[in-house]
């Protein structure tokens, strides 16, 4: 950063030592490839569709403007404001708040840990879409034949196929994490976000000439009114806008403290938060367009083979690509797109941990990132590239999403404005330089009305995975790798905040220091 106003020569110093963000722009397109990730393409439009279809729009925008966007607005409060890490923000926001900081990182470290598997199956099945290698059967050929997948477990017979390209992904992001904020996620945001938009357009085009896209689209959008009745409806809405908008685990906190101090945070809130949404309506336009193609192809209705998550990624679509007029360019689209998407929000994902490390102990960018990611991939390989990594996946991303990230958002959001009284200091701040003004309303939605919406989904999906064990997994699996994995990183977090900063870490940054 090269700002000098307000800045002392130590805090000019320490921000050159971190690195930051040439330009406002470049944050927007980073925070917007962050947001912007598989959740928006394969989960949206399913929520969507068993929601109330064109109806769960009203509950969308209601918990974007009254959660999503005033959680955002938090977050880039905090990181801006107290210019450091998540742990650092926290510190130096109330040292006796650190742990929270280190709470989102260990969450980070588990997702990225996983993520990159994903990302990597997405990468194979791109090549695959050329010469629909999956043949007559998508469902056998990715579970039976790429995979390998064995029985629920713990195995150590690793998959060739899966193995190669997850190492590749993981090549690829220690020379991304290593270049640095500017040079190296800068620089991919600012390539890969347009290349990103407009393969996503392309698709959608493509998706739409398809025979039968008008009755996918019909089904997606056709507003079922009486879903707005429901609680259910509503917490889905509340649950989806929080994990699409990347807040409440640290990237966004780490990425405002890259931006230089003028900026306007509050403008960029709005123009992140419904960049993300309208990706969101886009995906859900070009994904229900080729449901409706391959519903009508098969002669059912399009419910029966609507599906989210990796049962639409890996098997609905290459079902669809096999049957669509130019499927190997409607595959190439659809898994690069995946792809793109994986790796910007990837990216954000290991930035909180390597900043955490890198801030709490003061080393060098080349170092916290080797430090960081080599540990990262070699789990990832051991646990993802084996016959059984999917169940170990899925369960690890169930209870890191539900227990992990709506956990410490409701913890971070009580404690910052209950327990610390925070939020007149952060308004003051946002304030300064923002063009939307924030004040008690803002105050009363990050205070009240979002913990109280999260903890609703919260609740209910305790109360589900209490009563009925998560997809049937073994118990010692679900205690293991779900619940373990959630009270782990709540324990380890506390003995993390206990650690002594560096003395040439300043805890004490005045509100001159940051202006």
């Amino acid at each position: 950063m090269t700002d000098n106003a307000g800045s002392g020569p130590g805090t000019q110093t320490e921000e050159t030592r971190r690195g930051g963000f040439t330009s406002r722009r470049v944050f927007i397109l980073a925070a917007i490839g962050s947001a912007v990730g598989l959740g928006n393409i394969w989960r949206f439009p399913y929520v969507a569709y068993e929601n109330g279809g064109g109806a769960f729009i009203l509950p969308y925008i209601v918990a974007l403007l009254t959660a999503g966007i005033p959680f955002l607005l938090l977050d880039y409060g905090l990181g801006h404001r107290f210019r450091g890490s998540a742990p650092l923000s926290f510190a130096r926001a109330r040292k006796r708040i650190e742990a929270l900081g280190w709470w989102q990182v260990l969450i980070c470290f588990f997702i990225a840990v996983y993520y990159a598997a994903v990302l990597a199956w997405a990468v194979r099945y791109t090549f695959f879409s050329v010469n629909k290698a999956w043949g007559d059967d998508p469902e056998g050929f990715f579970f039976d034949d790429f995979l390998n997948l064995g029985e629920p477990g713990v195995a150590l017979e690793f998959t060739p196929g899966v193995l190669v390209p997850l190492l590749v992904v993981w090549v690829a992001l220690i020379v991304i994490m290593a270049l640095g904020v500017q040079r190296g996620i800068g620089t991919v945001a600012m390539v890969f976000i347009p290349v990103l938009v407009l393969a996503f357009l392309a698709l959608v085009v493509q998706a739409l000439l398809l025979p039968g896209s008008g009755g996918g689209l019909a089904a997606l959008f056709t507003p079922a009114w009486e879903a707005l009745l429901e609680p259910g409806v509503w917490a889905a809405a509340f649950g989806q806008i929080f994990f699409s908008l990347s807040i409440g685990f640290g990237i966004m906190i780490t990425y405002a403290s890259y931006v230089r101090r003028k900026t306007d945070m509050t403008g960029s809130a709005m123009v992140v938060g419904f960049s993300n949404s309208g990706f969101e309506l886009l995906a859900g336009i070009g994904v229900f367009a080729a449901l409706g193609f391959m519903a009508q192809a098969s002669g059912v209705a399009v419910g029966e083979v609507a599906s989210d998550g990796i049962g639409l990624a890996f098997v609905a679509f290459p079902a669809i690509i096999s049957e669509a007029p130019a499927g190997a360019l409607l595959g190439v689209l659809f898994f690069g797109s995946l792809v793109i998407a994986g790796l910007t929000s990837l990216i954000s994902v290991l930035e909180v941990v390597i900043s955490g490390v890198r801030d709490k102990f003061e080393l060098s960018r080349l170092t916290a990132t080797l430090s960081v990611v080599v540990p990262t991939a070699l789990v990832s390989l051991v646990l993802f590239s084996t016959t059984s990594g999917m169940y170990v996946l899925d369960i690890v991303d169930h209870f890191i999403n539900q227990f992990g990230i709506l956990l410490v958002a409701v913890v971070s959001m009580l404690v910052l404005a209950w327990g610390v009284r925070l939020l007149p200091e952060l308004i003051r701040h946002l304030n300064h330089h923002g063009s939307i003004p924030v004040g008690p309303a803002w105050k009363l939605l990050v205070s009240v009305v979002a913990p109280l919406a999260l903890l609703y989904v919260l609740v209910r999906q305790l109360v589900t995975d209490i009563s009925t064990p998560y997809e049937d997994y073994p118990a010692w699996m679900l205690a293991t790798f779900g619940w373990g994995v959630v009270v782990g990183v709540i324990v380890v977090a506390a003995l993390a905040s206990l650690a002594p900063w560096k003395p040439q870490t300043r805890l004490d940054l005045t509100e001159e220091e940051v202006r």
